[in-house]
């Protein structure tokens, strides 16, 4: 694994990809590592794009940036595959994490992936409205992240969830966004 990786998060406006993105990198800083987690916003609503990033080290991270060059690429919206482009910037060994129902091959068709990039799909949503009711991929698209990635275990990232929406929520809404991240985990369709 890569001494530093860098992820990009596209997603929509109340979907949740800002605190996927910094829950990720709360576990992730649980488990040991250094951290970055920040937001690039357009226009502040909600529905608009918007990018979110994480950096993740074994070591002190010193740059401050956005990422361009993305090792991940974590889509919670996948109507966003008409929109932007994606891939750019993802070199050619690069890992796209994609909230839809299709195919893994599909996907890959769609943005052009290059034969060394992987390519892996989850129902997100499907999942978020099965375990809490709402059309909220963070909690699954985090879920997917730790498997895909390595660098956390499920139960860092549960642990983590726990701590970030127990302040916030009720235990049946803590619980529900719980088991979507477990299933998060455990969905992945690899393509």
């Amino acid at each position: 694994m890569a001494e530093t990786v860098e992820i990009r998060w596209h997603g929509r406006g109340g979907q949740g990809t800002v605190t996927a993105a910094k829950v990720f990198a709360d576990a992730c800083l649980s488990g040991g590592r250094h951290v970055q987690a920040f937001p690039e916003y357009g226009p502040e609503r909600s529905g608009a794009p918007l990018r979110a990033y994480n950096r993740v080290s074994s070591k002190e991270l010193r740059m401050h940036c956005p990422v361009l060059h993305p090792s991940i690429v974590a889509v919670a919206d996948a109507t966003l595959l008409d929109a932007i482009n994606v891939t750019e910037g993802a070199p050619d060994n690069a890992t796209f994490i994609i909230n839809t129902a299709k195919d893994p091959k599909e996907i890959r068709a769609k943005i052009n992936a290059k034969d060394g990039q992987k390519v892996v799909t989850v129902d997100a949503t499907k999942i978020a409205i099965e375990c809490f009711g709402r059309p909220m991929p963070n909690s699954p698209m985090v879920g997917t992240l730790a498997k895909v990635s390595g660098l956390i275990t499920l139960d860092q990232v549960l642990e983590d969830v726990k701590k970030s929406f127990g302040k916030k929520f009720a235990q049946k809404v803590i619980d529900g966004n719980l088991e979507a991240a477990r299933r998060g985990y455990e969905e992945v369709h690899v393509g």
